[in-house]
């Protein structure tokens, strides 16, 4: 008869597990769901615009989102929107306000910021930060729920002496937000007297090329991984047909 061991058995070596930028993000996304169906049902339920969370001290603060947390489903989720304005872009605005604190720059505001330390080699974490705060503030109030249809009449006369119709102007916005290499954003300026279409990579807004932004969409994949992981063009599409918010840009080409 063999005799058994008293010592255990040696347990097997597992491998590590690789963790990715992706993974961590669909992981916080999980946190992040959980705190706002325990926080946020009741803000929710009223229809009232979320309340922006609470910045550090400093000049800039983040500003409260046009419209609740789940008010652009099933376009784009209470998840991603709550994970995308709450940990983003609040990141971004914190981020600018200790970098700025007792500078010149403090007196500023964000959009002067953004002009004076865009391609200063020692203020480009500065310039970053302030252009991505601009970059979400602008793309938040370009969504609407309920949005997409057909633009107030001026503007769809703009639009078809630019783009020749509506589904032109579509066609070559899309194309923009899918062809942009990496992090970036498609946009709807005014250039001269016609519109155009035009996209950044990363930080970067039409705001230091001398043209009027009209609306944006966001094509980094925290603003839309979560719900369509990496079909960008899908995102798009429907941001273009459901959510653009065609009032806003009228309203930046008359001011």
């Amino acid at each position: 008869m063999t005799e058994r061991s008293s010592f255990p058995e040696p347990r097997p070596i597992l491998e590590p597990t690789r963790i990715t930028r992706r993974t961590l993000l669909i992981a916080s996304a999980g946190i992040t769901t959980l705190a706002g169906a325990m926080t946020g049902a009741t803000a929710y339920a009223a229809g009232e615009p979320t309340p922006a969370p609470a910045s550090p001290s400093g000049p800039f603060s983040l500003p409260p989102l046009p419209y609740p947390e789940n008010a652009l489903d099933p376009v784009i989720s209470s998840t991603t929107l709550g994970f995308h304005y709450g940990k983003h872009h609040r990141a971004y605005v914190d981020n600018l306000n200790k970098a700025v604190v007792g500078t010149p720059l403090a007196d500023l505001s964000l959009e002067q910021v953004v002009k004076t330390t865009y391609g200063v080699a020692d203020k480009t974490g500065i310039y970053n930060n302030a252009s991505q705060d601009w970059n979400h503030g602008f793309y938040w109030k370009s969504l609407r729920p309920q949005g997409g249809g057909a633009p107030p009449a001026a503007l769809q006369q703009k639009i078809d002496a630019s783009f020749g119709s509506l589904d032109g102007l579509k066609k070559e916005w899309l194309a923009a937000a899918t062809s942009q290499f990496g992090s970036g954003w498609a946009w709807l300026v005014l250039d001269g007297d016609k519109l155009a279409i035009t996209k950044t990579g990363n930080a970067d807004s039409p705001l230091t090329r001398g043209q009027k932004p009209l609306l944006t969409i966001d094509v980094w994949e925290h603003a839309y991984y979560l719900d369509y992981q990496n079909r960008r063009a899908d995102y798009a599409t429907a941001v273009l047909d459901k959510l653009i918010n065609w009032g806003f840009a009228a309203d930046n080409l008359a001011a």
